[in-house]
């Protein structure tokens, strides 16, 4: 619950600390809104499903970002935020989807949603596993910083203030009576 709020609030911090202009921190966050809409046409089990997913159902997950992409294309005001869409999966050694993009080849912000959902997803509990502790996620942002995420970006994300992320989880968080 609330994982794109939080994905499009982490996007924008991580966009204004790498220096982008006000109008593209807006354009980030609509992103991050956005970016997972795809996952409408990934069947509801394999979305909730408990345990581990088979190659199979991995393979349905991996083309949300090009379902995203095709539901978005021909909105004209969405046209900037396509490419986080559709390459928020990439990894900056090459290793991720839909184009096994690198680097550089990677447009910015999908670099930017590609960390920030990462963080996210680590933080949250899942239906296959509980949410890891924040020095945990934190070591592994650190860690992959390179081969997974751009080596620039780890950085300024380490330097966002997460106080207002925070409360977005706890919001969305069931408090028991």
């Amino acid at each position: 619950c609330g994982h794109s709020e939080r994905v499009a609030h982490l996007a924008a911090a991580l966009a204004e600390a790498v220096g982008l202009p006000k109008e593209h921190v807006e354009r980030v966050h609509i992103a991050g809104l956005v970016h997972d809409v795809g996952k409408i046409g990934v069947p509801e089990q394999v979305l909730g499903k408990a345990g581990k997913l088979t190659d199979e159902e991995f393979g349905l997950v991996k083309l949300h970002p090009e379902i995203g992409f095709r539901i978005l294309k021909d909105i004209p005001l969405l046209q900037d935020v396509l490419p986080g869409v559709l390459h928020h999966h990439e990894r900056w050694d090459g290793r991720g989807y839909p184009h096994g993009l690198r680097g550089d080849q990677i447009p910015q912000v999908a670099r930017i949603i590609g960390l920030v959902d990462t963080f996210d997803a680590m933080s949250s509990t899942r239906s296959y596993r509980p949410a890891m502790s924040r020095e945990k996620v934190l070591a592994e942002i650190e860690r992959c910083a390179g081969t997974q995420f751009d080596p620039a970006m780890v950085p300024a994300f380490m330097s966002i203030d997460l106080s207002a992320y925070d409360e977005m989880v706890s919001r969305a968080t069931p408090q028991s009576a």
